[in-house]
């Protein structure tokens, strides 16, 4: 008898609901409209399917919210930060830990501490804040990743792996003393949510231990990072999850992390570092920026639930049901021929906007307009990742043109149903069958910092 594939299901039970608000065409099409078709600027409750983005959205469980009775609000040696730190030395390895009010508060203060005026940072691809942050304190973000990570279609299963020859390159031209850290984020966030391999860390280690050079690690996906080395590197096949977590910790020397993705919380996040000098200074910044050093802008609380969450983002169960929701929704896609970076990354499906709107030229913001379409028709919520994302050079004033134009659909973690995705891939085809109709928009307001987020356009 042949074998038939056998249906996954969530490992967790629903316990309560939150109610909805139903909406019509045309009550999104005035909410879009009013929110000058930046969908960061739509009312949450005018919002069915919210796919904006995968931090702090998350589903906490039973021993989460449990967590939060706990809470020792103690101004200064809280129970609940040591509870965290021991989650941090005992899953990831790192030796000291300052908690922070999220990823974005570790990006200021590592920066501070790190980044000198003239100072060169390569990243295998640029996030919005960690970019800004690095800009601010007077470094210069060089992208070191493969040139596969740009191709939307390329089926590498790696492709947020560093590229250890332009990291070379940079290290020829400039020197090692230029050259503070190494940022490598893992998985891709603008990539498409691509992983690094275990293999290319090892010889980026190997590489930066010749020049002196510290790698600092973005974290904030680990755990998804490391389900794709389980299922496509050689030799991980058996390994569990927390194993690889930690395994990827140990080639680096810190990292940044942003608690509301993995780690299953509402806010928060830390800097660990094994360095006791960086330690020492970022302890001292953290009281003048988040708090306390064993508080960092966080409530006790949320301390306890972070500690909590990050043992059960490294659970094997979990991150299967994770990524095959994501998965489940790239493939409804595929089959009606909607264009997305591929392979599947671990916290969202990327449309690729270019490949979806030809006739709207990138200067015409076409991952912006996508992303309001798909809002009317059917209430979901999805973000701009493209020219808009970019930002401009603060040099010559000119846009910055990715090579990824995209629109991101970023599942949150333990809310949704197989049937919301279903209505997600629907809305999808239908606004696909429909988009010869769509047409471009023009910026009519830009703020300095992370345009992305205030921004508001017209349609053209």
């Amino acid at each position: 008898m042949a074998l038939h594939k056998r249906s996954w299901a969530e490992p967790f039970k629903i316990k309560m609901v939150e109610l909805l608000k139903m909406t019509t065409p045309a009550q999104r099409q005035k909410a879009i409209k009013d929110a000058g078709y930046n969908t960061f600027l739509l009312k949450s409750e005018d919002v069915y399917i919210d796919l904006l983005t995968d931090s702090g959205t998350s589903a906490m469980s039973d021993q989460q919210w449990s967590g939060l009775m706990l809470g020792d609000e103690a101004y200064a040696g809280s129970k609940n930060f040591y509870n965290l730190e021991r989650a941090v030395k005992k899953y990831y390895g790192y030796t000291y830990l300052i908690p922070t009010h999220q990823g974005r508060g570790a990006e200021n203060i590592l920066s501070q501490v790190m980044i000198k005026k003239g100072d060169i940072v390569p990243g295998n691809m640029y996030f919005t804040t960690t970019r800004l942050h690095q800009e601010l304190a007077g470094g210069t973000f060089v992208d070191v990743i493969i040139d596969e990570a740009h191709d939307s279609e390329n089926l590498f299963p790696f492709k947020g792996n560093v590229d250890l020859n332009k990291v070379e390159a940079l290290i020829k031209k400039y020197g090692a003393k230029k050259i503070p850290y190494i940022c490598v984020a893992v998985t891709v966030n603008l990539a498409g949510g691509q992983p690094v391999s275990m293999e290319n860390l090892k010889q980026l280690r190997l590489l930066t231990n010749k020049h002196n050079i510290k790698i600092m690690l973005d974290m904030t996906r680990i755990a998804e990072n490391a389900y794709f080395i389980q299922q496509h590197e050689k030799g991980y096949a058996k390994k569990s999850i927390a194993a690889i977590v930690k395994e990827i910790c140990s080639y680096t020397d810190g990292a940044t992390f942003s608690g509301k993705k993995d780690a299953l919380v509402n806010i928060g996040g830390f800097l660990a570092v094994n360095d006791k000098h960086i330690y020492e200074e970022a302890s001292n910044l953290v009281v003048v920026y988040e708090g306390l050093h064993t508080y960092g802008g966080l409530a006790g609380r949320d301390m306890e639930a972070m500690a909590i969450g990050i043992a059960e983002s490294v659970q094997d169960e979990h991150m299967k049901a994770r990524i095959g929701q994501v998965k489940y929704l790239g493939d409804k896609m595929l089959e009606t021929g909607i264009p997305i970076v591929l392979p599947v990354g671990g916290h969202g499906i990327f449309i690729d906007a270019k490949r979806f709107l030809p006739h709207i030229k990138q200067e015409q913001f076409p991952a912006q307009v996508l992303a309001a379409e798909l809002y009317v028709d059917s209430g979901v919520r999805t973000m701009e990742r493209g020219i808009v994302s970019a930002g401009r050079n603060a040099k010559t004033g000119d846009h910055y043109y990715p090579k990824l134009e995209l629109v991101r659909l970023t599942i949150p973690r333990r809310v949704y149903t197989q049937a919301h995705m279903d209505v997600i891939a629907e809305s999808v085809e239908h606004v696909y069958e429909n988009r010869k109709k769509i047409k471009g928009l023009k910026m009519i307001y830009e703020p300095k910092y992370l345009r992305f987020f205030q921004a508001r356009f017209q349609k053209l």
